[in-house]
């Protein structure tokens, strides 16, 4: 991709609509003016006058239990320097998404205009009133050590420089690991670190924590090897001068060494370097976005090699986002007065233990392996595994009030991690782990209408992302002409046009007249219909030229469903198709149907689209809770809805008795477990809400899933075509780019789905 069109890419994403990545949002009613008078005045004066009594119930009555500070000065800014506290902004917000989406806590991001230690300390100091924790970032060395030693020593709430700390307590649970895996002890190993700067220092002492030797450990940065006798280091450094007077240089110190660890800049480090390390090397090179040696170059150098790095599309990425949501969830849910050695430790302990466990399936489809598990490729887990809230804050927790510093205990530690598990919820994690797991094995996606800027733009960003290889079908130089003048970056992806592939346009032509000859289609229609590219497109898919096909931008659902029926049909035991829309609401998410597909079902028609989408749910790696719903609830109402959804939950519970599914229920109480639970105790879906609705009539579920949309702030992902023998999704007209991705997403993920399905098929018929 153009580095024009990415750098424009990021200020659209920052820039559009709303300005920067956050806002604030209340958390109480504000809708009446007996709300008001209770959020401000005069009932504001009641929680004043207990806190003022009692400070501490400043966290019974305030956000202060959840909320952090996110602080900088912007000398040191990743990788850009020192740009100033305005500049780095946008990195704050950025790190307050990262704890709001992993962690659930809060987060006021403050770039404040202080260069000196003494006023940045001050200025800090003064905040405690307010925050319950301090995240410090991106403060330049030696000012981050002075800073951070002062704040802990003289505040009473935690504080902790991401910057140090993350890095050294991801690395330290990877190394743990890493020896165990490559048989060496720690005590033992002889170790290199290239940098010393805070994450470098950082990591140095947590190491010398979990026992590796101080004799053992030789640092370098950008002048060379650190020594006694050099007089350009201050006393932190200088601690971990080593006295050796056979090393000079990176290469010397790599001769024999056990464990490398970068901290410093790419491409440092030489295969041949790799090479004179000791029996069964560990090589952490966490320089980004370019490690100090790349990590094709280093396992081809070494067999025995164990590599880790800071990029997510390589194995064992070290990643911060691993920790810092966590410690701070845990330390505040005790309100700890501090982020001590003993937390830092336990983190790295629970992280290091979380990746010998065996990893949830959900995971295992993130990332789209079937067996994930501790090994070289895995020794730490992956971002994406929801464990890391409990085990770690948890751990964390226990560490805070065992050292004494916790001013809160927590005696049902169970119902503290289910707090945590559902505070995190699922909704804004679904299109991440579908992401995840069609990165995997991208699959060929044939865009029938790329002759439009939007679904160009779509292809692009698929493409740059691993997500898929977009293949665009229309008129060559039209396409062309969009990519020229868009500055897109698809100048070497595939463009068909149909008029100009005789052969398989033929071959096409053949194939449908075949197949529909005796459905009143001519040879000469059946090349007709070929020129209208759904029909193409879905033959492409047919004939394996292509493994999903994604068309409905400009063109009305039809006339994308009928092609896809008329060349590919529906799966075996499928009669019908049937439409979904995943709905992503602030309670997780709902999927419903049918909105697009079967305008009036019947009775038969409900069951099999109920089958259609508990399947689908599934693939999205939920269990689906379904709801038929009617205005009637369990025969309380007579009419032809009720009846008719009465008999559809009688004959899926007769028919398939492991769909959970009940009905006819009326749709605030398939939503609302107490109400539920209260009227219809009976109700195979009492002890959790709904989330997957079945609606009576194609109008009702069109209606009612944008409702959703537009009142419920929900975002819709769909239609989301279910029943068919091959990947074809269609769009919503008008869809934005955001959307046309995330269908793309989702049709990469039902073709790898269906591929394996055929896979396994080959597999139980060779056997047979």
């Amino acid at each position: 991709m153009h580095k024009t069109n990415r750098k424009q890419d990021a200020l659209d994403y920052h820039s559009n609509g709303r300005p920067g990545k956050i806002q604030v949002v209340p958390t109480k009613p504000t809708n009446s003016q007996r709300d008001l008078t209770l959020a401000y005045s005069p009932g504001v004066a009641e929680p004043c006058l207990r806190i003022a009594d009692n400070v501490d119930d400043v966290y019974k009555y305030t956000a202060k239990s959840n909320l952090v500070a996110v602080i900088t000065n912007g000398t040191a800014v990743l990788g850009l320097g020192n740009i100033g506290p305005e500049a780095a902004k946008p990195v704050m917000e950025g790190k307050g998404l990262l704890f709001k989406i992993y962690a659930d806590i809060d987060v006021f991001d403050l770039e404040v205009n202080a260069k000196s230690v003494d006023e940045f300390v001050s200025i800090v100091k003064a905040l405690e009133p307010t925050f319950g924790g301090i995240n410090l970032e991106d403060i330049s060395a030696p000012s981050c050590f002075e800073i951070e030693r002062r704040l802990k020593a003289e505040m009473k709430i935690p504080v902790m420089h991401d910057d140090q700390h993350g890095t050294a307590i991801i690395s330290g649970a990877a190394l743990m690991n890493a020896c165990e895996l490559q048989g060496k002890k720690l005590d033992k190993i002889k170790m290199v670190i290239n940098g010393a700067g805070a994450a470098a220092v950082s990591c140095s002492k947590i190491y010398l924590s979990l026992g590796v030797k101080r004799e053992n450990l030789v640092m370098f940065d950008i002048n060379g090897l650190i020594t006694p006798d050099r007089t350009d280091l201050d006393e932190i450094r200088l601690f971990f001068a080593t006295e050796r007077k056979d090393i000079s240089t990176l290469a010397d110190a790599m001769k024999g060494a056990d464990v490398f660890i970068g901290l410093s800049a790419g491409n440092v480090v030489t295969p041949d370097m790799l090479k004179g390390m000791a029996k069964n090397p560990i090589v952490f090179a966490m320089a980004n976005p370019v490690p100090e040696i790349a990590y094709d170059i280093g396992i081809k150098a070494r067999k025995d090699i164990l590599m880790a790095t800071g990029r997510a599309d390589f194995p064992n990425q070290v990643n911060n986002v691993l920790g810092f949501p966590y410690i701070f969830r845990g330390a505040l849910d005790v309100r700890a007065t501090a982020i001590n050695e003993e937390m830092k430790l336990a983190a790295v302990y629970a992280i290091a233990e979380l990746a010998k466990k065996p990893v949830p399936e959900e995971v295992n489809l993130a990332y789209n392996t079937r067996n994930l598990k501790f090994g070289k490729d895995y020794i730490i887990p992956k971002p994406m595994d929801r464990r890391l809230i409990t085990e770690v804050s948890s751990a964390v927790a226990k560490a805070a009030i065992a050292s004494g510093v916790a001013r809160k205990a927590i005696s049902d530690w169970d119902a503290y991690e289910e707090r945590l598990r559902l505070s995190i919820g699922a909704d804004d994690k679904i299109l991440r782990n579908l992401a995840n797991k069609a990165k995997q094995n991208p699959k060929r996606v044939v865009f029938a209408e790329a002759d439009n800027y939007k679904i160009l733009k779509a292809a692009q960003i698929v493409r740059e992302e691993c997500i898929a290889t977009p293949i665009l079908l229309g008129n060559c130089a039209r396409i062309r002409n969009i990519i020229k003048h868009s500055d897109l970056e698809l100048d070497d992806v595939e463009i068909i046009d149909p008029r100009d592939e005789p052969g398989r346009f033929r071959e096409y032509a053949d194939y449908l007249y075949q197949k529909r000859q005796r459905r009143g289609i001519t040879d000469t229609e059946a090349s007709k219909m070929l020129t209208q590219r759904n029909y193409f497109g879905a033959c492409m898919v047919q004939f394996g030229d292509a493994d999903a096909l994604i068309s409905g931008l400009t063109k009305d659902y039809v006339a994308t469903v009928k092609p896809a029926l008329q060349v590919i049909g529906t799966r075996e035991g499928v009669n019908r198709v049937a439409g979904m829309y995943m709905m992503l609401t602030k309670k997780g998410p709902v999927f419903i149907g049918d909105a697009t597909v079967n305008v009036d079902p019947t009775i038969e028609e409900l069951v099999d689209i109920t089958v259609l989408i508990d399947h689908s749910v599934k693939q999205f790696n939920v269990k689906p809770r379904i709801a038929v719903l009617s205005y009637s609830n369990f025969g309380s109402n007579e009419g032809e809805i009720p009846f008719k959804t009465r008999e559809t939950v009688r004959l899926l519970h007769e028919r398939y008795p492991d769909i959970v599914v009940d009905g006819d229920m009326q749709a605030n109480f398939a939503l609302n477990p107490t109400l539920l639970a209260d009227n219809f105790p009976f109700s195979t879906l009492n002890g959790a809400p709904a989330n997957t609705l079945i609606f009576p009539t194609l109008e009702s579920a069109n209606i009612a899933y944008k409702l959703l949309q537009e009142i419920g702030d929900a975002e819709a992902v769909g239609p989301i075509l279910l029943g068919l023998k091959k990947s074809v999704h269609v769009l919503q007209l008008g869809s934005s780019v955001r959307e046309i991705v995330d269908m793309v997403t989702i049709a990469v993920v039902d073709a790898q789905e269906k591929e394996g399905n055929e896979t396994q098929k080959v597999v139980s018929r060779t056997r047979n």
